[in-house]
């Protein structure tokens, strides 16, 4: 123990307060054997042995938390420094008709891709320098120069030498290329498609000597038939956005396509799959060796459709007589969509992977418009509405009403005019010779809002519930409606009676028509219409059905079964009986019903008009309701009703034995041509009376033109109108009250 020899004192005066006080300061003083006991080599050996001990303690506690502890962690840093990570695009769902027959697959594409990266990166090793250059962009609304590697030269330099020298040329698309560097750098950039055997098997020959160059097969959305039903299949593209959190998780990322349009657009979910991966193995110099894992994506659901793809077969060929038209078939027992065609088309596979700009402008630039789907596009109705006041009389008890036709009625100042001078008639005979007087009075008796009531029973004015993008929901018109329009105007009975004959503001499309020939066809039940029947897994698991569902039932909405026949046998006598406006419906060993309609329409003070055929078939038991509707014909009766007629007239034939053929359909063309009369060469049977027993006729016109004998079909057009002239919209007069309008 030291011991303390010595004390000094130093007083402190004032200190803390205190005045006075003295503190005493000890000094110890160590023993002399300590000190040198510390001086001796022993001891100073054992220091240093225990500083050596502490160290390499610390030294084997830090192994053991890096080898040990977080071995597993810092193994995975490694491996993924030495691996690169590829994401594969999932297999999207296909799309099938009704029997199972493929509409839209994927077909397995050899592709060559550059890993841009991984090029420039074995540039620099080689080089030394990257070469550069600089580009001028928009940086916050201003002008900005900036500059970046040199990518077009470095793969000059580089790759296509080496193509070159294995016979195999492509020119480089160098604007594209630096586009895809700039913006997508870790996606590969897909220099080759479609590869055919003979320069697959050079790259397989020669694959390791172009190190950032590899050969994979991507699969591509394939439309079986080409232009066949694409206006209700869409298309796929490119995604609007990538999720950068799922990108984050490899070193390239190859993105999904999505539905962009139509089914492809609104079963989009459905159809995705899940996306696969693969692990490729970097030597020390960062040149890709090969393939050491792989994850395969997993395909979407199937999409089984209401659609049979040999009836739309029938129906896009049969609609193809005219430049621009739409036609849909239904089964009337169940509401499935079976057909839905327009023309003029186009083939969804250009825009498989991505759509040339030039392709792309000659779409869009197309004043006939091959895009829009007129299907499920709203049109002036015509006389086929005359169908939806009909149904609303007869909830008044109107079935037995009759009413004079001199040739128009006159409302204020204004006159809406008939096709001739009827005399009087009951409902039938006014549906058969379509009489605008007869239901000018009979609509403004039933009343707008009767109408407009079995309007909605119907599905008209709203959207069909289908899964297809663009449909217009069509316009039912009535004080509501109006008023929310303009506030100033009120409802007329002259509107009335213009509503009644499917002019002024009402729209509706030739799917929203088929759906009301469907009701009258059935016997008064109104079903929405169904495209998607089921959607399946790959495994053959059901994973949703699509249940038939039913809007209204007009027998239970106040009409009897006996007054809703006399609405059926009015559409039966328009086709089969004689004064009708559609003979040319008429089919041999088949009885057909329908309704024809003229909305008539103006381009530049050239007839344009929409020319509207509804029907169903056959009139006992139906099994299909068919519309058709033709822009730029002269009548219902000469031009939509024969192509309604041949639609129906091969489906019986085809369920006679008759086969179908499928084939890839190329788009078809659009015209502004005026098309005065359609004839498919068949013998048309004669009518079965002059009109119907007990009731009075007047005179009648028929704007049904057929012929008997003719050996191939006819169209007869008067001269186009010029292609870029746009279509011209109804001033306010001809919107309230109609223009003068030819009965079809």
């Amino acid at each position: 123990m030291p011991r303390t020899v010595a004390y000094t004192v130093f007083p402190f005066e004032g200190f803390a307060g205190r005045p006075g006080k003295h503190y005493i300061l000890a000094v110890p003083i160590r023993s002399a054997s300590t000190q040198l006991l510390r001086r001796s080599p022993e001891f100073r050996l054992a220091v240093i042995g225990l500083i050596m001990l502490a160290c390499f303690g610390l030294l084997a506690g830090q192994l053991w938390y890096v080898q040990v502890a977080r071995g597993a962690e810092y193994t995975a840093r490694i491996r993924g420094n030495s691996q690169v990570n590829v994401r594969l695009p999932a297999v999207r769902g296909e799309i099938l008709d009704r029997h199972g027959m493929p509409l839209a697959v994927n077909r397995s594409s050899a592709v060559v891709e550059f890993y841009l990266p991984d090029l420039v990166r074995q540039y620099r090793q080689t080089h030394g320098e990257l070469p550069r250059r600089s580009y001028r962009t928009t940086v916050g609304g201003m002008m900005t120069e900036k500059d970046e590697p040199d990518i077009v030269k470095i793969i000059n330099d580089t790759v296509m030498p080496m193509l070159k020298k294995f016979g195999i040329e492509k020119k480089l698309n160098e604007e594209q290329l630096r586009l895809h560097y700039r913006n997508e750098t870790e996606v590969p950039y897909t220099f080759m498609e479609d590869l055919d055997f003979e320069t697959l098997a050079k790259f397989a020959e020669h694959n390791a000597e172009l190190p950032g160059v590899e050969v994979n097969m991507r699969p591509v959305r394939n439309y079986v038939y080409g232009a066949l039903g694409a206006h209700f299949l869409g298309y796929v593209g490119a995604p609007n956005e990538i999720d950068q959190d799922e990108a984050a998780q490899f070193t390239f990322y190859q993105s999904d396509v999505e539905g962009k349009a139509q089914i492809e657009l609104a079963l989009n979910d459905d159809l995705r799959g899940q996306p696969g991966a693969r692990i490729l193995q970097r030597d020390a110099k960062g040149r890709i060796q090969g393939e050491i894992a792989r994850e395969e994506p997993k395909p979407g659901n199937n999409i089984h459709l209401t659609i049979d793809a040999r009836i739309q077969h029938i129906a896009e060929k049969a609609l193809r007589v005219v430049g621009r038209g739409a036609a849909v078939v239904v089964d009337p027992n169940n509401g499935d969509i079976l057909a839905m065609a327009s023309v003029p088309s186009f083939d969804p596979n250009a825009f498989i992977p991505s759509i040339r700009s030039d392709e792309w402008n000659e779409l869009t630039s197309d004043r006939t418009n091959p895009l829009m789907n007129r299907a499920t596009s709203g049109y002036a109705p015509g006389s086929t509405y005359k169908v939806v006041p009909a149904l609303a009389g007869l909830r008044k008890n109107m079935s037995g009403r009759s009413f004079t036709c001199t040739g128009g009625v006159k409302y204020g100042r204004h006159t809406l005019k008939c096709t001739g001078t009827h005399g009087t008639l009951g409902l039938g005979s006014a549906l058969r010779t379509s009489c605008n007087a007869y239901f000018c009075l009979y609509g403004n008796n039933a009343g707008i809002e009767e109408i407009n009531a079995i309007g909605n029973m119907l599905g008209l004015g709203q959207k069909s519930g289908a899964p297809l993008s663009g449909e217009s929901p069509g316009i039912l018109p009535g004080p509501e409606w109006l008023s929310k329009q303009n506030l100033r105007e009120q409802w007329s009975t002259g509107q009335t009676a213009n509503t009644s004959l499917g002019q002024g503001f009402v729209l509706a499309s030739p799917l929203q028509m088929a759906m009301v020939a469907a009701t009258v066809a059935n016997w008064g039940t109104s079903y929405y219409p169904r495209m998607v029947d089921k959607v399946v897994a790959r495994d053959g698991t059901v994973v949703r059905d699509e249940p038939v569902k039913i809007r209204a039932n007009l027998l239970e909405e106040g009409i009897s079964a006996e007054d809703f026949e006399k609405v059926r046998r009015g559409l039966w006598d328009v086709v089969n009986r004689g004064g009708g406006t559609a003979p040319g419906a008429r089919i041999k060993n088949y009885q057909v019903a329908g309704k024809t309609g003229t909305a008539q329409f103006w381009r530049r003070g050239v007839p344009d008009n929409h020319v509207w055929f509804i029907a169903f078939a056959p009139y006992d038991k139906p099994r299909y309701a068919v519309s058709v509707m033709v822009n730029g014909g002269a009548s219902g009766g000469g031009v939509a009703a024969p192509i309604a007629s041949k639609i129906l007239s091969d489906i019986f034939k085809m369920e006679e034995g008759d086969e179908i053929e499928l084939a890839s359909l190329k788009p078809a063309r659009g015209s502004f041509g005026y098309v005065s009369s359609v004839n498919f060469g068949r013998s048309i049977p004669a009518a079965l009376a002059a009109a119907p027993p007990g009731e009075r006729s007047g005179t009648t016109a028929s704007d049904g033109s057929s012929s008997r004998r003719t050996a191939a079909t006819t169209v007869r057009r008067a001269e186009a109108a010029p292609a870029a002239a746009p279509e011209k919209k109804p001033n306010l007069f001809q919107r309230l009250f109609g223009r003068k309008k030819k009965e079809g």
